[in-house]
């Protein structure tokens, strides 16, 4: 008599892969779906018990259920020379009516009726990494320096060369315009001393005394010479400032 089909389905249904190296505990998870309607006990044996841990190494799965099963390699020296005879078999049957005793339900029922599948184990190594780059490489590559065009896409982000060589054009006249109106602030200011000291001598010469201090001081502090002379030039320097800034930033 032949035994019946098996009616979980078995993902992976051959082989159980296990993937090295297998100096520690590598697993590899095994799936069972009951895709009936009824309630189903399954059961897993192995050739090598002492060399795997299974969990659940046994169960009852409910109708259109599934289960996850881990199957834990214990470590050992792996010899690919080595033929490898370990299998697996899922082992299966209708769960009976009414309470259900694990530990006696195997012994009880005749084995025709059990249904069984059976899957090899399959052990390999990891592939050797790819190593195409020199692994210094990354060490002892520089950092890329910012170059003119770099900065330039910092500080007019979107203009081209000729654009940005326009701008540079038009900030050096701005510059040499500011220089020039510096040198001329300069000049009047010198004109206005020898302005000031002579109409000191000529006060002097014409009533034979010192000049009074009040009559030099309201001349130096005339609002329409030095003072607009200094606010002349602070304007000039902060725009100075603000035009050299831009480019060291």
């Amino acid at each position: 008599m032949s035994k019946p089909e098996q009616i979980l389905i078995i993902e992976p249904q051959n082989e159980l892969k296990f993937v090295g190296p297998f100096s520690s505990p590598v697993t590899s998870l095994m799936k069972l779906t009951n895709p009936s309607d009824q309630r189903v006990c399954f059961k897993i044996k192995t050739t090598a018990p002492k060399k795997y841990c299974v969990r659940p190494n046994s169960g009852i799965l409910d109708p259109k259920s599934s289960v996850d099963i881990a199957v834990c390699l214990q470590p050992f020296e792996y010899d690919p020379n080595e033929k490898n005879k370990h299998k697996f078999m899922v082992q299966t049957m209708f769960a009976p009516d009414g309470e259900i005793n694990m530990d006696s339900l195997w012994k009880d029922v005749k084995p025709e009726k059990f249904m069984d599948s059976k899957l090899k184990c399959v052990f390999e190594l990891p592939p050797p990494p790819e190593n195409n780059q020199d692994p210094n490489s990354s060490a002892n590559e520089e950092k890329p320096k910012r170059t003119g065009a770099a900065i330039r896409d910092i500080i007019y982000p979107g203009q081209n060369a000729s654009a940005y060589q326009g701008e540079l054009a038009k900030a050096a006249t701005e510059v040499r315009f500011l220089r020039e109106e510096e040198s001329s602030l300069r000049q009047e200011n010198i004109q206005l001393k020898e302005e000031l000291l002579r109409l000191r001598r000529s006060a002097n010469h014409s009533s034979g005394t010192s000049a009074p201090a009040t009559s030099v001081t309201t001349i130096a502090a005339s609002p329409a010479t030095i003072p607009m002379f200094y606010l002349i030039i602070a304007l000039g320097a902060v725009f100075f400032g603000i035009i050299i800034g831009k480019f060291i930033l």
